[in-house]
């Protein structure tokens, strides 16, 4: 079975497992960092916003039960791609959003869904999520893993208070 890997920062990554953990086709969701300068990083360290890393999943699939596209579909009905300075009530460059394409091939269909999604009108500001190459990613600490599982109320009373939840009723209810 060959597997493929896709990777996507959307705000606090503990958000960011759950909506593909439950697709048939995708295997593991890692919450890690990626896209900054300091090697091994720790959650520490990132949340501070001064490594240049994003808090990001990288999702392994397998390309003939889901697809790309599919995937990058899930991603965009979990961020607001419309702003540029973190996602919900995470603030600060760790919490961006962005695609990171692994391929040439991800990075045309990527593109070409930012496209879609931005002349859909669904939003009135412009589409700002960046579309970047992939960097090193590192695994985040094992607390962090899964951690809508681990912590479920926890999980649950953050993801809360963020706004995410209203922001994707508000704006996917339809789909």
């Amino acid at each position: 079975m060959a597997t493929e890997k896709a990777i996507f920062a959307g705000g606090c990554f503990w958000c960011m497992v759950q909506p593909f953990d439950t697709w048939d086709g995708v295997h593991q969701v890692i919450s890690g960092y990626t896209g900054g300068h300091v090697e091994n990083p720790t959650y520490e360290q990132v949340k501070t916003g001064e490594t240049g890393h994003y808090e990001a999943v990288e999702i392994i699939y397998d390309p003939e039960i889901i697809s790309y596209e599919t995937i990058l579909d899930v991603y965009w009905q979990q961020v607001d791609p419309t702003d540029p300075d973190g996602q919900f009530q995470d603030r600060g460059s760790q919490y961006r959003a962005a695609i990171f394409y692994t391929t040439q091939e991800q990075k045309e269909k990527a593109e070409a869904s930012k496209a879609e999604l931005a002349a859909s009108g669904k939003f009135t500001k412009p589409i700002v999520t960046e579309i970047l190459p992939a960097t090193v990613f590192y695994p985040a600490e094992e607390y962090h893993q899964d951690f809508y599982k681990k912590e479920s109320e926890y999980y649950q009373e953050d993801r809360a208070k963020s706004g995410r939840d209203e922001f994707i009723e508000k704006h996917w209810k339809a789909e």
